[in-house]
């Protein structure tokens, strides 16, 4: 059902499950780094890391779901440590919308999810990585309350 002043329709954030794989990677691979580093055309390790996912309690695959149509993706991970006092963190990563649903509001949907999910796991924090050409994601976060306080490193392997 509709918002009768958007026109919007309902959308839920559930757990991704096998058949979603094709449409997540597909999101996935849709912007100029991940053309450069996903597969669509091989779902097999995507699969296996499901897979791995699933196993893992302390990590959320989830897509958002209109009309029966993938639009959206993130992974949440919660991860205990001792630091801060022994708090707890969630880390955001992959998070994708669909070309048609971009300027919808479902980013803001999808983070907010993560931020809900993230209390409810007693996390005293939230934090996320974005790559440093993607300028139009950094506002986006902070609109949404994030500081870009630290600098990331990656080491490939």
């Amino acid at each position: 059902m509709g918002d009768p002043e958007t026109g919007a329709t309902d959308l839920t954030v559930r757990t991704a499950v096998a058949d979603d794989v094709p449409a997540i990677v597909a999101l996935l691979a849709d912007d100029p780094l991940g053309a450069l580093r996903e597969s669509p055309d091989d779902p097999a390790p995507y699969l296996a890391a499901l897979q791995r996912l699933s196993a893992d309690p302390h990590q959320h695959l989830v897509v958002a779901v209109r009309e029966g149509r993938v639009v959206g993706t993130l992974q949440l991970t919660i991860v205990p440590g001792l630091s801060r006092r022994g708090a707890t963190r969630s880390i955001i990563e992959g998070v994708r919308v669909h070309a048609d649903e971009r300027g919808s509001g479902l980013g803001t949907r999808l983070i907010e999810w993560a931020i809900d999910e993230s209390r409810r796991q007693d996390c005293q924090l939230v934090q996320l990585t974005s790559d440093s050409t993607r300028t139009d994601a950094h506002r986006f976060y902070e609109r949404l309350g994030f500081t870009a306080s630290h600098i990331g490193f990656k080491l490939p392997l």
